[in-house]
């Protein structure tokens, strides 16, 4: 969606406010012995206390709260009784909707110590959006984001998961335009003031090709290597875009 008023602003800035919050509290709880299922109660409790809904259940029929990727899941996992260890990466991505409006980011946690490559990877998948959102101006092509934020993943010695992309959010869950994760020449359209979109680099330590399993919902990589995912939801501005699901 395009914003036009401020009162369109002051609801994605609120629902951007409780997703955030939903991530933080998650977070703080990730520690070994957790399943997966736990998590998703807290990040539902988060939202029922504030009013909000999650989406995916909503739009996509999804069968939980919020997605919940271990290791080599990528995205979409599914909440259950999965017990996390020392040493996992666990992307927490979460998407919600009140009055209408919704907002979407993911972060991955690790879940004790990890190995060196592990943390690296998180680190690449957090500074890879970093470059996209320099990107992010009004006046600028869709394809500069992607190509920001690929040079990086490759700079970091890893691959982005090409079928896996960012994309315009507001009044539901996936809107024009498809942001990818990669230079797309054929992607000329123009970022416009007040487009809200999200910016999700997903990154691999192995190949970059997934593979969706037999749930029908999960997008782990083919390799089996290591995955992370970092997103907000953002507005675009001439200047420095607006994160919305920033703390």
């Amino acid at each position: 969606m395009s914003i036009r008023s401020q009162a369109e602003l002051k609801h994605l800035r609120a629902i951007g406010k409780i997703v955030r919050m939903a991530l933080d509290e998650m977070t703080a709880a990730v520690r070994p012995g957790v399943t997966t299922e736990e998590l998703d109660r807290i990040g539902a409790a988060v939202l029922a206390k504030h009013g909000a809904e999650s989406a995916p259940p909503k739009v996509y029929g999804f069968p939980g709260a919020v997605c919940i990727s271990v290791n080599e899941e990528a995205i979409h996992g599914i909440p259950g009784s999965r017990v996390m260890a020392a040493g996992d990466l666990v992307k927490l991505d979460l998407t919600a909707e009140k009055n209408g409006f919704m907002a979407d980011a993911a972060v991955t946690v690790r879940v004790g110590d990890v190995s060196p490559e592990a943390d690296a990877l998180v680190r690449c998948a957090e500074s890879s959006f970093r470059q996209g959102l320099a990107a992010a101006r009004a006046g600028n092509r869709v394809h500069e984001v992607g190509r920001c934020v690929e040079r990086e993943v490759r700079r970091c010695g890893f691959q982005v998961m090409r079928e896996l992309c960012g994309h315009g959010i507001g009044r539901t869950i996936h809107e024009e335009p498809s942001v990818p994760n990669y230079y797309e020449p054929r992607l000329r359209a123009r970022l416009t003031e007040g487009l809200v979109i999200t910016i999700e680099p997903i990154v691999a330590s192995g190949s970059g090709q997934g593979q969706l399993q037999p749930d029908k919902w999960t997008v782990r990589t083919a390799d089996r290597s290591l995955a992370a995912h970092y997103e907000h939801t953002i507005v675009i501005t001439h200047g420095e875009p607006i994160l919305l699901t920033a703390a």
